[in-house]
């Protein structure tokens, strides 16, 4: 019994690995995020803050974690332009779903060391600035030349997506023209976009994973409140809003596929409450 628990406790977070590795893929959606929502955010953010601190037993952890991430990546990287470019709405929907299904658990750990009305408000705050900010973001960047150095930034948006939950690297690359050149660099495994990119994440996520460590050890209830907050403005943000054309069957579609995201959300923090 025990053997067949920690088979589907690896089974799982490969799963959770696919998903959080969506965030640095779909547009809208933040890996950093998902990682919260998922229940891993902080462990990874207090592994990579002392990569030495039970390392053994860290690595072990999320090994499916990380492999689950790169098969999400380039799973993705194939699929992303087909179902986006041809069933976006109805796919946005069900990642809405996910999101909204794991709703009652994220609140509930936000609030394991307490709330008051303090972090009622800095919810609500994030919240409202969070969604001006990725209402009005766009309209910060334009189109920029594709080479090492700005594919290192990239890697630096995509690393900063994995610190600040609700943050979509992706959102910022559509918006500067190089979201494409990424997916298809991804596909054809072209080093020249996947090794800046890698090291521009890696550099970011470790040197920002000991700042928001530090924080969570200091004021847990209140970041976590605060990227409640972000989390909530970037789903609202990925709602759907063009249904041009769409037919009966389709706004059926859109209903179904967010009832299953939120039943798998829902068993995702089931599974997680369980093996903790």
């Amino acid at each position: 019994m025990k053997e067949q628990n920690h088979k589907n406790d690896w089974v799982l977070r490969f799963i959770k690995g696919m998903f959080i590795g969506s965030g640095f893929i779909l547009p809208g959606v933040s890996g950093g995020a998902l990682a919260a929502i998922f229940g891993i955010y902080e462990r990874i953010i207090s592994f990579l803050a002392h990569i030495t601190r039970d390392f053994k037993e860290n690595v072990r952890y999320f090994l499916p974690v990380g492999l689950g991430g790169i098969a999400g990546v380039f799973v993705l990287s194939f699929a992303v332009s087909f179902l986006l470019g041809n069933y976006e709405t109805i796919i946005l929907w069900f990642f809405v779903g996910c999101i909204v299904g794991t709703v009652p658990s994220l609140w509930k750990e936000a609030g394991k060391k307490g709330r008051t009305n303090r972090e009622l408000i800095i919810f609500a705050v994030t919240f409202f600035v969070g969604w001006l900010f990725l209402w009005k973001g766009a309209a910060l960047f334009g189109t920029v030349e594709q080479n090492t150095f700005t594919w290192v930034i990239a890697g630096a948006l995509i690393g900063l997506g994995m610190i600040v939950p609700g943050l979509s690297p992706s959102n910022f690359l559509v918006y500067m023209g190089m979201y494409k050149a990424m997916s298809d660099g991804i596909k054809t495994v072209n080093l020249g976009v996947i090794l800046p990119i890698a090291v521009g994440g890696l550099v970011t996520v470790l040197a920002l994973s000991k700042v928001m460590d530090y924080i969570f050890s200091k004021a847990y209830a209140q970041l976590f409140h605060f990227i409640l907050g972000i989390v909530f403005a970037s789903t609202v943000m990925i709602i759907p809003t063009n249904y041009a054309g769409m037919s009966a069957l389709g706004y059926l579609s859109c209903f179904v596929l967010f009832l299953l995201g939120c039943l798998l959300g829902s068993w995702m923090s089931h599974l997680e409450e369980t093996y903790k």
